[in-house]
């Protein structure tokens, strides 16, 4: 688990590097991202992101981390993808959500302020339960403070 951790940093840093060389031409606002989130446990979100606007009304962000949790006496890292749709340029943003893992599929929708502050509910599908371990289902809520490294 400690080789997959480290290896899911190392990702996240040089894609963060390669994207930060690129931003400027391409329009793109990054950074860091974490987060909690209850979905038949505690989760720690950890996540590097990307967003672009393809119009002046509306935001796309694309991320890539790891979700970190205590279940069953063991830590467990679980690496996650989400895309998420703003659906406005206000002060507060209405948003559906996408996350996938090896083990969950997890529809979401909520409100963000700026894209800056995340706040999402779902339900989230079990696609793999993985051995040892609950499945991961159900209801979900989440908190997520993204961190733009290049606003503007």
């Amino acid at each position: 688990m400690k080789k997959l951790g480290i290896w899911l940093i190392i990702c996240c840093c040089s894609i963060g590097s390669i994207q930060a060389q690129y931003s400027q031409k391409l329009g793109w606002i990054w950074g860091p991202s974490v987060g909690w989130q209850y979905q038949s446990g505690n989760f720690l979100k950890v996540s590097g992101w990307g967003l672009f606007a393809p119009n002046d009304h509306q935001y796309v962000k694309i991320n890539a981390g790891a979700d970190f949790t205590w279940m069953q006496n063991k830590t467990t890292v679980i690496p996650e993808v989400g895309f998420t749709y703003y659906l406005s340029n206000r002060i507060v943003f209405p948003f559906v959500q996408a996350e996938v893992t090896p083990y969950t599929l997890t529809p979401k929708a909520g409100i963000s302020i700026l894209s800056i502050l995340d706040l999402g509910v779902g339900y989230g599908f079990d696609i793999n339960t993985k051995k040892d371990f609950k499945p991961i289902k159900g209801l979900t809520g989440s908190v997520t403070l993204n961190i733009p490294l290049n606003f503007y």
